[in-house]
């Protein structure tokens, strides 16, 4: 990767920092894990690559429909005969193990998330992976205390667990998933995406240090039709998913009707609220995390900025000056702020929105770097002039792009931030403790962070409505996600279909 410099019109010119791949100890080729080792699969195999170079990383097991029966049917054996005669305690004590290895071996987790994400260094090595052991480490405090989740006493786990995971944090929503469902009691089949299957791999070598039970978690790689075959398997009881609306909405009508209880985190278009009495400093501050954090490969990134019209051009000014000293490049340099898109497939559809802003009338601007020859690259970009109406303002980009909007009154605020399909998150940035609670009351979205953006924490929930899904995921409400009352079949919730294929 040394042909990738970080590049950026900053005060200040750094010598690039790389982090050593030599501690990654790679295989050439991964099979599937099931049953606590390591197999072939029966669908053939595909190649993960560095988005930032688009060289071959490993060659990744293809798993299939009989692939998934058998991992299901490993998850059921182990349901049965294991995992859900522990004690409470006994699982929580595999939990802290789980924990404490992803902390021993936290530098070379990092490493590879950003390698086959293509995400900087820094943020998988201080957000990421400290994130995956606290996730594990509150669980696991949790398994013995399911008594106090809100169910009841002994209230119990449903079965087995199909989740899939989306590519932007792939091992963070790993542990989203995994640890409330091992400490409710479940087993679970995972499927990682396609493009990012590499820390999940690592994972189960993991599961094998901590000497997890075969079984209780299964790894399945694989494209759609692998989570297809997955999500439709008759022996599965819990359907949790992450990633598009679009896919939510065919994973909501397979599960319609059967018995499987379902959660399904999906896409968002979160409006960050700026007010003119808002700490200006910090808000710009907040505004580039909200956005440009993970290359806008957030489901809950704020990529509605809306400011008060008395404050729109000192805002977008400073906001471009900031913009202006991030620096692209090398997701392995220490120093880089903006990394690589995931895939072409996803730069074209940033592309593409992008166009169609400016085709719109929106004014498009972008900060001036360099961007490599090879990769996957997008600079840091802002639309000003855009409308409630526009395509950019209403569909879910899923890239570093900004589409920055006023308003005169928290009125108008609150109906333009609710003006739209999704309601994953929202952020509020003002001075005043009363107008942010009155307005956070008013928002149609199921995270709202006050003067900061996009921070996560195991105890809390998280989740949204409308398009953006059902269900909480986190604290003590995503542990409930996996559990039914005592002597209750886990009621199916009511899937509404309307305007569905719209």
């Amino acid at each position: 990767m040394k042909d990738i410099q970080p590049t950026g019109r900053g005060f200040l010119d750094y010598a690039p920092a790389p982090e050593s791949t030599s501690l990654l100890h790679l295989k050439p080729s991964y099979g599937l894990f099931i049953d606590g080792e390591f197999r072939e699969g029966s669908g053939g195999s595909f190649t993960t690559i560095s988005p930032a170079t688009e060289k071959p990383i490993a060659e990744i097991a293809n798993g299939s429909a009989a692939d998934v029966d058998l991992a299901v049917a490993a998850a059921r054996r182990a349901y049965d005969t294991v995992w859900s005669k522990l004690s409470g305690s006994d699982r929580g004590k595999y939990l802290f193990r789980i924990a404490r290895l992803v902390q021993e071996r936290a530098r070379e987790l990092a490493v590879a998330e950003s390698l086959d994400n293509g995400k900087p260094i820094k943020e998988s090595r201080d957000v990421d992976v400290p994130l995956v052991a606290a996730w594990f480490f509150s669980y696991a405090g949790w398994a013995d205390k399911l008594d106090y989740a809100g169910l009841g006493a002994n209230p119990q786990p449903l079965g087995v667990a199909a989740q899939i995971i989306p590519w932007n944090f792939p091992l963070l929503m790993l542990a989203w998933k995994i640890a409330p469902a091992l400490a409710a009691g479940n087993t679970v089949v995972l499927k990682p995406a396609e493009t990012t299957p590499l820390t999940a791999l690592l994972f189960a070598e993991i599961l094998q240090q901590a000497d997890l039970p075969p079984g209780v978690v299964n790894i399945v790689t694989g494209a759609g039709e692998t989570g297809q075959a997955l999500v439709r398997h008759p022996d599965v009881d819990k359907v949790a998913f992450t990633g598009s609306t679009a896919v939510g909405r065919e994973i909501a009508r397979a599960v319609a009707g059967t018995r499987k209880k379902a959660t399904l985190e999906l896409g968002g278009k979160a409006a960050n609220i700026v007010f003119d009495d808002a700490p200006i400093d910090q808000a710009i501050e907040g505004i580039v995390n909200g956005i440009f954090f993970n290359q806008g490969h957030v489901c809950c990134a704020g990529s509605r900025l809306l400011v008060q019209e008395s404050i729109h051009d000192e805002v977008v000014d400073r906001l471009k000056q900031r913009l202006t000293t991030l620096r692209l490049g090398d997701p392995l340099d220490k120093n880089t702020d903006i990394g690589a898109i995931n895939s072409r497939e996803q730069l074209d559809r940033i592309r593409a929105l992008s166009d169609i802003g400016e085709a719109e009338g929106a004014e498009r601007w972008s900060a001036p770097c360099e961007l490599p020859e090879n990769g996957f690259w997008f600079a840091p970009t802002i639309f000003t002039g855009v409308t409630t109406s526009s395509t950019i303002a209403r569909e879910e980009i899923f890239g570093p792009v900004l589409s920055v909007l006023t308003f005169r009154t928290p009125a108008e605020a609150i109906a333009k931030a609710n003006n739209t399909p999704y309601g994953l998150s929202a952020g509020i940035w003002s001075d005043k403790g009363a107008k942010i609670l009155a307005v956070a009351d008013k928002l149609r979205a199921g995270v709202v962070w006050a003067n900061t953006f996009n921070r996560f924490d195991p105890t809390s929930p998280f989740g949204g409505y409308q398009e953006s899904g059902y269900g909480r995921e986190g604290g003590r409400h995503g542990l409930t996600a996996y559990l039914a009352p005592a002597g209750r079949v886990a009621a199916q919730p009511r899937i509404e279909t309307k305007g569905a294929d719209q």
